[in-house]
């Protein structure tokens, strides 16, 4: 009898190999390569370490750093020999989760002293020695209890409080030298694969994200394979940092935020106030020109509205407690589909009455935790981009292919091509008819397919109430952002009875859908500031041309410039101060504007302005009209 198992790899070929082999050995028959760059396999389908052997034949996967599960491995290997080393130095640290996240990792750790920048270099230099030791990462399997013993002995608290919420049996840790940690795994198989890490910042954060708990010190890092690829990353960092909106906003004038006045509430300046009403005066030509109408509901609904819509029951916790008026309890709206559903039932509908194509920049509030909240990103109180469409069975599969088609073409517009749909179909628990799921899925399905977009399934990932698509872009340095949302719900009809009257006679449920295209105007924003990095295209700039004049006397034809340009539509600005003209045009060119125009003596007398395109080093001169209908032209293409 044969001692040889059979291996099956994702590719179908097979590869035999002595029972009892380790999934490392096994990596290294398929290929040396392939086993250098392993750090953890999938066996039938359950993830574990290269140390696990086999006896029998398998399926086998390898899980390297190029997949989504490697770098979380890998990131989540590199917390641990951060607190190794933190351990190390600082013996009296204990331990809370350190898991991996989108970009790197962190622990949060309960220690007496108060880390600086400064010591994040000792840490890394620990890491390193650790790195050079190449321990063995072995994981271990003990009962609960034991545990519980093993962590009181080294007086881990947090190790024991998250204990207590496992169920009783097995459970694993983690060791490496002398140190251990409670953890579900796998790992990478020696610390010498953790060659190329940074430690990024410190924050404060809350035990268990609970503002009643202690306040631990949150270590963030990041780590690769390879060092080049680390320097890659660090340098994407520094350029993120440059574009951060919440810098730019403050160069720009744009916006601000006041927490003594009340955390995550924007406060919009002249400039900020521009780029937006330009952004929503679009938005709004923009719908009516494709079927939707505009309207405008109330900041605040009783109680008994946000009962009947069921939000009270399930997203109570986002909402601000309710003010007594009359005698009643009325709540700041956290939504606008109810007072939509309210206006809809204004009248009795007939099917010849469908399609209904309502949109709404309507500012909303939302309960966020301050720890959470992040300059126009994340805020408590916002203006969303709503629209709900309400219509019949047979209208649905064109309106759906009609919203993606609209959505597609308002963000190629605003610059974002690179575009990705996501597609969550029905849950385990759900409402709503099953018909209605099959009707609404494959509506989304084709819509997509109609789009030629690039799609990714989400299997039961949709909201109980409807299965959704979300549209994600990708910005002009590769991150992406959710934005889109085309979402139907057969919760709210049947909660506010909603009908139609049918060409039969009799009542019929429609189809809601609500569509979110941007999301939120003041997210938006921030992403349009990043994208962009503040040098906006000339159709959204709040400054589209700063105005400059050489000495004195042209002043008043910089002026007359200037009311022309606010007669045609255009948004100007002057600098007439008495400052040298370098000066003047290295400020001009730090506001970032499209265009910063000269007049200088020879200028004024022949009618010309000597203009410099934002990003170009040389000035043309140009008669002023020449000028202005190049910018319009500009302007009116998008560009």
């Amino acid at each position: 009898m044969s001692n040889l198992i059979k291996i099956k790899l994702p590719d179908s070929s097979i590869k035999e190999a002595p029972s009892g082999s380790t999934l490392y050995d096994i990596t290294g028959l398929i290929g040396k390569g392939l086993q250098k760059a392993a750090l953890a396999a999938e066996l039938d389908g359950v993830l574990t370490d290269l140390a696990t052997t086999v006896t029998k034949d398998s399926d086998l996967s390898i899980i390297t750093f190029d997949s989504e599960k490697g770098r979380d491995i890998f990131w989540h290997s590199a917390s641990h020999l951060m607190a190794q080393a933190v351990k190390r130095l600082y013996p009296d640290a204990k331990f809370a989760i350190g898991p991996s996240i989108e970009s790197g990792f962190y622990y949060d750790i309960d220690m007496k002293k108060t880390l600086t920048p400064e010591d994040l270099e000792a840490i890394e230099a620990e890491m390193a020695k650790i790195v050079e030791e190449k321990l063995d990462v072995k994981r271990e399997e003990m009962p609960k209890a034991d545990a519980i013993k093993y962590f009181s002995s080294i007086n881990e608290t947090y190790k024991i409080e998250l204990l207590s919420d496992l169920p009783d049996g097995n459970v694993s840790l983690y060791r490496q030298g002398e140190f251990a940690d409670l953890c579900r795994g796998p790992h990478v198989r020696n610390t010498e694969q953790l060659k190329s890490f940074k430690l990024l910042s410190i924050a404060g954060a809350y035990w268990r994200g609970d503002e009643k708990n202690r306040m631990l010190q949150r270590i963030y890092g990041v780590a690769f394979p390879d060092q080049k690829d680390l320097k890659k990353h660090l340098d994407f960092i520094e350029e993120v940092k440059k574009r951060d909106h919440r810098k730019i906003g403050r160069d720009l004038d744009l916006f601000s935020t006041h927490e003594d006045v009340g955390a995550g509430l924007i406060y919009w300046h002249p400039k900020g106030a521009r780029l937006r009403n330009t952004l929503e005066e679009w938005w709004k030509k923009e719908h009516f020109k494709n079927g939707y109408e505009i309207l405008y509901s109330p900041h605040i609904g009783r109680s008994t509205l946000w009962e009947t819509s069921g939000h009270l029951g399930f997203y109570k916790d986002n909402m601000y407690s309710p003010m007594e008026i009359d005698g009643n309890d009325y709540i700041i709206k956290p939504m606008n589909c109810p007072f939509h559903i309210k206006i809809y039932q204004t009248s009795l509908h007939s099917y010849r009455d469908l399609p209904l194509r309502w949109a709404e920049l309507g500012t909303v509030y939302r309960y966020e935790k301050s720890g959470v909240l992040h300059g126009l990103l994340r805020v408590r109180g916002f203006t969303q981009d709503d629209a709900h469409i309400f219509c019949t069975p047979e209208q649905i599969e064109d309106e759906i292919k009609e919203v993606l088609r609209f959505s597609l073409w308002m963000w190629k517009t605003l610059g974002f091509t690179d575009i990705k749909a996501y597609l969550a179909t029905k849950p385990e628990k759900s409402v709503g008819e099953p018909e209605r799921w099959i009707t609404a899925q494959e509506s989304l399905r084709k819509a997509i397919e109609s789009a030629d977009l690039k799609v990714e399934l989400d299997e039961g990932g949709g909201a109980f109430y409807g299965p959704k698509i979300d549209l994600k872009v990708r910005d002009a340095i590769g991150r992406e952002w959710q934005m889109t949302t085309i979402q139907f719900d057969f919760n709210l009809p049947e909660r506010f009875d909603m009908y139609y009257i049918g060409e039969d006679g009799q009542k019929h449920r429609p189809f809601m859908v609500h569509r979110a295209l941007l999301g939120s105007i003041e997210r938006f924003v921030g992403i349009l500031i990043e994208h962009y990095s503040g040098k906006f295209p000339a159709w959204l700039s709040p400054v589209q041309v700063i105005l400059i004049n050489v000495s004195e006397e042209q002043a008043g034809v910089v002026n007359e410039m200037k009311n022309t340009m606010i007669d045609r539509g255009l948004r100007p600005q002057v600098d007439l101060r008495n400052e040298s003209m370098g000066y003047k045009i290295r400020e001009a060119v730090s506001q970032r504007a499209p265009y910063v125009c000269v007049i200088g003596k020879n200028e004024a007398e022949n009618g010309t302005v000597s203009v410099r395109k934002r990003g170009e080093k040389d000035s043309i001169t140009m008669a002023i009209n020449d000028f202005y209908k190049m910018l319009e032209e500009e302007i009116a293409e998008k560009r």
